[in-house]
């Protein structure tokens, strides 16, 4: 089952990214280095926790 989620910028807390992943095969929360247009560099982007 894949879910949608949202990837936010560790640096300006500024949502870039949209994506999808597979609950059942990675659990944990994803990292992935995205290039942030708010900081004009490459930033860890974190899964989006939900509230």
């Amino acid at each position: 089952m894949r879910t949608k989620l949202t990837y936010r910028c560790t640096e300006c807390k500024n949502e870039n990214y949209i994506g999808d992943r597979n609950k059942s095969k990675n659990p944990d929360k994803l990292e992935i280095n995205k290039y942030c247009s708010n900081c004009n560099k490459h930033t860890i982007h974190k899964e989006k926790s939900k509230k």
